[in-house]
């Protein structure tokens, strides 16, 4: 096991473990070897190559919109949403009021990401923590688990990943006060200049979102939200056109095992 750059764990008050963020990023850098650095580079080439054939597109907004429907289910079905992307078509052309609870998470994470895209060139909004609470706030605002969920506002309790209580949870974010800590770090890294390659960056700020995991609801979708929406930030697309949420659903074991290899310290395993 390697040394653990990300944090640690340790016992809480109440007898269960938790995971306590390092100060973030490690003051070392993340130790990413040459043959990963050679594949971030081959890679980048290849989305700049896809960034390139949008311009090509006949409609390139009939084509955005229809991504956004996909990723949208995509997305939400990894959190266990049955509904497709033709229902959820359908649920808006035929503007039904009370769509069925799954598909209304699809229709609520299409909301969320149109909100992101006018949010950033209306208003040239930066991408900080309150961007995205307003993303969280799109997405759970009357949804069907927003009881619980508070949209929009970080967590204020203690959440935890599989099980039924923390001491029985298979991953456990840090306490409130440490978590708090953790997201001014990650706000700053965001606008740091640094050396770590962009799409490097991408990936790494994804894991360490899922690491803090700071809302009671909705972390795996805003997360992934914050993959593009950091590539488009940085210049890296000119539209938002590198949506995930497919691929992680078809290799959804392999995504959750990584980010756990994530939490353990292993940062090249998820790069």
């Amino acid at each position: 096991m390697p040394t653990n750059i990300i944090g640690s764990y340790r016992i809480q008050p109440k007898g269960y473990q938790a995971f306590i963020p390092a100060p973030f990023p490690p003051e070392g850098g993340f130790g990413l070897e040459a043959a990963l650095i050679k594949q971030a580079g081959e890679a980048t080439r290849l989305v700049g190559k896809l960034d390139g054939i949008t311009k090509l597109l006949p409609d390139l907004d009939f084509f955005l919109l229809m991504y956004l429907r996909k990723d949208a289910t995509d997305s939400s079905q990894i959190e266990g949403t049955q509904a497709t992307l033709i229902d959820a078509i359908e649920a808006e052309m035929q503007a039904k009021t009370n769509p069925p609870g799954d598909v209304d998470d699809i229709l609520h994470y299409l909301r969320a990401l149109r909100y992101g895209m006018q949010r950033a060139r209306k208003d040239d909004f930066p991408l900080s923590l309150r961007f995205v609470r307003e993303l969280h706030r799109e997405l759970l605002s009357q949804a069907r688990s927003s009881h619980f969920s508070d949209p929009g506002e970080f967590r204020q309790t203690q959440n935890w990943i599989g099980g039924t209580r923390p001491d029985n949870a298979s991953f456990v974010p840090p306490p409130v006060a440490e978590m708090n800590q953790a997201l001014a770090d990650l706000e700053k890294y965001i606008h740091m200049e640094d050396e770590t390659l962009t799409i490097i960056k991408a990936g790494i700020l994804h894991a360490q979102f899922e690491t803090i995991h700071p809302f009671l609801d909705g972390n795996g979708r805003t997360g992934r939200m914050l993959i593009v929406f950091f590539l488009w930030y940085q210049g890296f697309l000119e539209n938002p056109v590198l949506f995930l949420s497919s691929y992680f659903r078809r290799h959804q074991e392999i995504y959750y095992q990584k980010l756990m290899d994530y939490h353990h310290g292993n940062v090249h395993s998820w790069v």
